[in-house]
């Protein structure tokens, strides 16, 4: 009976590592067998590391995330939470006493608050009951208090207007930026630091003001806290994020640390201040030249706490940073570097020279962490396994999570290659192919090419669902790396600046050429599709060239001028394009796959959530409606209540579905 129980223990804790049978390729439902682990925390004595683990319930039709424990050891790996909502975000208290995470488990609008465990067991206690959501919190070094963001509550949520049996507010509008995808419309609502007792459960006012606070991190000694905010007049018209100062107690007044026209720890970069050991000094993520946009690459400086210069730690490095972490000793930062198809953990000195590898290689790494004796933990990647937590010793990585084991032991993947080959004008250009796992030597397979989307990212060394699924069809799978993506430099990824469809195109066509010449892709079965800014080179593509047999056109815009206003990225058209109304020749430039939309012979399938503010579903109506009244074969495939990225499982599955039978359809004629 014990032993019954214990393996029944086991098999409820961790998903079997032993698969029988022979190896099968992918299908589309498999997606919902991939789990997405991530958040990693180390506890202060390092012998103990919480994460989530996201999964999908095709059932349900829902993607709950829970918290999970592994022992630094080996000898534990089991859930923490259970059920069908999003648990996230966990964080050690520094005592070790207690497990925070944020869970919007018992809200009714669906706002995350604040949750905690205790580390010696039970059930977890409801923080907070605010109105709003709490979407960022960090332990005072003391373990006695917290400091939350907390953003202002929405007064028309659904729930409280069916509730109150009251009309629904007119929405007013009066900021520059006034849209964001999942937000909606952009009130003022605005994010703000709490003082949250642990004792006395008593909640204070930090922060206010017309502005949002966010990636707070306390100081050593717990007398103040750093945090991240936008300032001035009208803070929508710029990207000039700052480092704040305020002493952590209710009244305080902040104070500016960084000063620069650039980026300091911008949001999208999730990398909130650190400070070092003695208190002396903050290390952050420092931005290029904003009229360059997401094009300049981020680097990690250093200011003194007291205020002073600031110091770029890695000048004549030309990558991307983010996720300082101070080491132990205080001599040197840990950071995330991205690196032409990788992204690896490195170690910067704070007295200068170059960054020391602690984890590198052709991976993916998107996370870590530390502990107080120098443990390091990394979720990582790499093309044949799902992200997975490691803990990093003596120049190897020890999985310590194993979510993906059971699942990637049955599956036959297709082999994936590393790509260099030279475009229209000379320029080398990277890449990937994802082989078929059955492939045959010397045999020609019709061929998709992937344009990423961004345009600035990358493809990396990571396991990609969506691609081995095509690779399991029978496609070879072209992911070039154009200019525009991140990964080589500022000058690399401005290739495209102000001149989307330009070179890119060029690129991504060279490697499609560099497939053909090595007897890999078919000439004449060749297909296309993007999501996004891959989407968008999806139709300037169609629009160049009539090579394509049949395309797929997620979430894309190709009539810039219908952006302008209606989507989310007004500041990045007024520094980039300028205004439509002085530099109407670069926005008719840009356009051309809807201004010549005649040009279009391939058949093309259009995609998009209805709810979509990032990239709105207006733009793939008009090429729909522009393709169907040409008479070129097309389709529109509208998901609803679903925002840019598709978060209900049935239509993750519809999608790709539909993807592969649109590319059959007419591979077939």
């Amino acid at each position: 009976m014990r032993r019954r129980f214990v393996l029944l223990a086991l098999a409820l804790c961790l998903p079997s590592i032993f698969a029988a049978g022979p190896k099968r390729p992918l299908k589309p439902e498999d997606f919902a067998s991939i789990r997405d682990v991530d958040e990693p925390n180390l506890s202060p004595d390092g012998q103990s590391v919480a994460y989530v683990v996201g999964t999908v319930d095709l059932a349900k039709d829902k993607q709950p995330r829970n918290l999970w424990l592994a022992k630094w050891d080996g000898s534990e790996n089991r859930a923490l939470t259970f059920g069908e909502t999003e648990q996230t975000h966990p964080r050690w208290s520094p005592d070790g006493k207690w497990l925070a995470f944020l869970s919007s488990r018992t809200d009714e609008n669906d706002n995350d608050q604040l949750w905690i465990l205790s580390s010696a067991g039970g059930e977890a206690e409801h923080l907070t009951k605010e109105k709003g959501s709490i979407d960022d919190f960090a332990w005072s070094p003391d373990s006695k208090r917290l400091v939350l963001v907390a953003h202002d509550p929405d007064p028309r949520e659904p729930e409280a207007k069916e509730k109150e049996k009251k009309t629904v507010p007119p929405i007013v509008i009066d900021r520059y930026q006034f849209k964001k995808d999942i937000d909606g419309y952009l009130t003022n609502r605005w994010s703000h630091l709490k003082l949250l007792d642990l004792a006395s459960r008593k909640l204070e006012n930090l922060t206010s003001g017309a502005h949002d606070d966010v990636l707070p991190a306390w100081s050593p000694d717990g007398k103040e806290i750093a945090f991240v905010t936008k300032r001035g007049a009208e803070p929508d018209r710029t990207e000039n994020w700052d480092i704040y100062l305020i002493e952590a107690k209710a009244g305080a007044k902040e104070r500016q640390l960084t000063t620069t026209p650039e980026a300091d720890a911008h949001p999208d970069w999730e990398s909130a201040p650190a400070w070092s050991p003695d208190g002396n000094t903050i290390a952050y993520i420092h931005g290029g030249d904003p009229k360059k946009i997401e094009y300049a690459t981020h680097s990690l400086a250093i200011i003194p706490a007291a205020g002073g210069a600031a110091k770029i730690l890695t000048p004549d490095l030309d990558r991307n940073f983010v996720q300082p972490r101070w080491s132990p000793d205080g001599k040197s930062i840990l950071a995330v570097l991205e690196d032409d198809g990788a992204e690896v953990l490195v170690r910067v000195p704070t007295a200068g020279g170059a960054p020391g590898t602690i984890v590198g290689g052709r991976r993916k790494i998107t996370a870590y962490d530390v502990s107080r004796d120098g443990k390091v933990i990394v979720r990582a990647s790499t093309p044949d396994r799902p992200y997975e937590i490691f803990a990093a010793e003596k120049d190897d990585l020890r999985d310590l999570t194993k979510q993906n084991d059971a699942f990637i032991a049955q599956i036959q993947l297709g082999r994936v290659e590393e790509t260099k080959f030279k475009s229209q004008d000379g320029t080398e250009v990277h890449g990937f192919i994802v082989h078929p796992p059955n492939e045959s030597a010397g045999r020609r397979l019709p061929t998709l090419l992937r344009p990423h989307g961004g345009p600035q990212s990358q493809y990396a060394n990571e396991f990609d669902f969506e691609k081995q699924l095509f690779a399991a069809n029978g496609y070879a799978v072209v992911l070039p790396n154009p200019r525009g993506s991140t990964g080589r430099g500022t000058d690399y990824g401005m290739g495209i600046y102000a001149a989307w469809g330009g070179v890119d195109v060029q690129d991504d066509l060279a490697a499609v050429d560099d497939a053909v010449r090595r007897w890999l892709a078919d000439p004449d079965r060749l297909v296309v599709g993007g999501w996004s800014y891959g989407g968008m080179s999806t139709n300037y593509l169609i629009a160049s060239t009539t090579r394509f047999k049949a395309a797929v056109s997620g979430a894309s815009i190709s009539n810039i001028l219908a952006g302008y206003g209606t989507d989310e990225y007004i500041r990045d058209y007024e520094y980039e394009l300028g205004s439509p109304w002085a530099h109407a020749d670069v926005w008719e430039k840009i356009s051309y796959p809807f201004l010549h939309a005649d040009k279009i012979k391939t058949p093309t399938l259009f995609l998009c959530g209805e709810s979509d503010f990032n990239v709105p579903l207006l733009n793939s109506e008009q090429m729909y409606q522009a393709l169907r009244t040409l008479g070129v074969p097309t389709e529109l495939v509208i998901y609803p209540g679903q925002f840019h990225g598709l978060k209900k499982p049935s239509y993750i599955l519809d999608r790709y579905q539909r993807y592969l039978g649109w590319y059959a359809k007419y591979l077939r004629k």
